[in-house]
């Protein structure tokens, strides 16, 4: 470990790390409560059109592509809100909008080659300047300060938009507060997996804790720590074992899901056996319904 950090775009890969893997599974967290898994996706797509941009431009090809991103998701959300598009159909433009939109401004782009392109959709942690982490970094503290201030209301809302509105909650400033906060993560984690393989790491550590644990909070910690995990390890094996850093983050997140499927299907017996487990305190404190059975107040 102390021969990784001799190098300074290591220290910088695993300052990025570190950020990545504490802050996507806490969106993802919320994302996977909507049932909005493949947002993250969507808004990577439209995220490349924003860093072709910067290219094209020469500007920082991070903060453009917050920018599109962030249009993009606000975009999408008006789009599936005041039309009868229906979210997946929302989400399908995106995708289809997004990387075309960034391999046509690629092409456009003086001196731009496959390699640029490659480096942005599957992660590049040779390239992450100090810039990038300065832009990151403003970024992640940005999301945790969103969701720390309305982390509630979106719960609420993503358990149901009905009983949200219901309660007097502004259901569409959330719902536009969620799909941005989605897209600054997505923009936050592309230096180092990708914007093809963002969205597994806001997901799969929160699959993974959802094996393990029934409520909301403890399903997010277990997600934050597994993220922490699977960033810093991956990136650590990808040094040592001269493999691609973004699909090996990718690859130990979902080794940890495979043991925390088997962990928790043992808990669940020996839970079964001593008798029904005690019912949450706090009932807004629950996840929805996962693969592994109906979870219950």
């Amino acid at each position: 470990m102390t021969e990784l950090l001799h190098y300074e775009f290591m220290r910088r890969a695993l300052i990025a790390a570190v950020l990545v893997g504490l802050v996507t599974p806490v969106i993802g967290t919320f994302l996977v409560q909507r049932r909005l898994a493949l947002l993250g996706d969507g808004i990577g797509h439209v995220a490349l059109t924003g860093v072709a941009l910067g290219l094209l431009t020469s500007t920082s090809p991070v903060v453009t592509a917050a920018v599109v991103a962030t249009l993009g998701a606000v975009l999408m959300e008006l789009v599936r809100v005041r039309t009868r598009t229906s979210g997946d159909v929302a989400l399908a433009l995106l995708f289809y909008g997004g990387i075309a939109g960034g391999v046509l401004l690629i092409g456009l782009t003086p001196g731009a080659s496959n390699a640029t392109l490659t480096s942005f959709l599957f992660g590049s942690v040779s390239t992450v300047a100090e810039e990038d982490i300065w832009v990151v970094g403003v970024l992640a503290a940005g999301v945790l300060a969103v969701l720390a201030v309305f982390g509630r209301e979106l719960f609420v809302l993503c358990q149901d938009e009905e009983v949200a509105r219901a309660h007097g909650l502004p259901v569409r400033f959330l719902s536009i507060l969620l799909a941005v906060t989605a897209a600054l993560t997505v923009v936050i984690a592309m230096r180092v997996v990708g914007v093809l393989m963002v969205s597994a790491l806001m997901i799969v550590p929160v699959a993974a804790a959802q094996q393990l644990s029934r409520s909301f909070r403890v399903t997010m910690g277990l997600a934050v720590f597994i993220g922490l995990l699977s960033s810093v390890g991956g990136l650590t094996t990808a040094f040592y074992s001269d493999l691609a850093p973004g699909a090996t983050i990718v690859l130990l997140a979902l080794a940890v899901y495979c043991v925390a499927v088997v962990a928790g299907g043992v808990l669940r017996r020996t839970t079964k056996g001593r008798g029904a487990a005690p019912a949450s305190a706090d009932p807004t404190d629950t996840m929805l319904q996962t693969d592994r059975g109906k979870v219950t107040p």
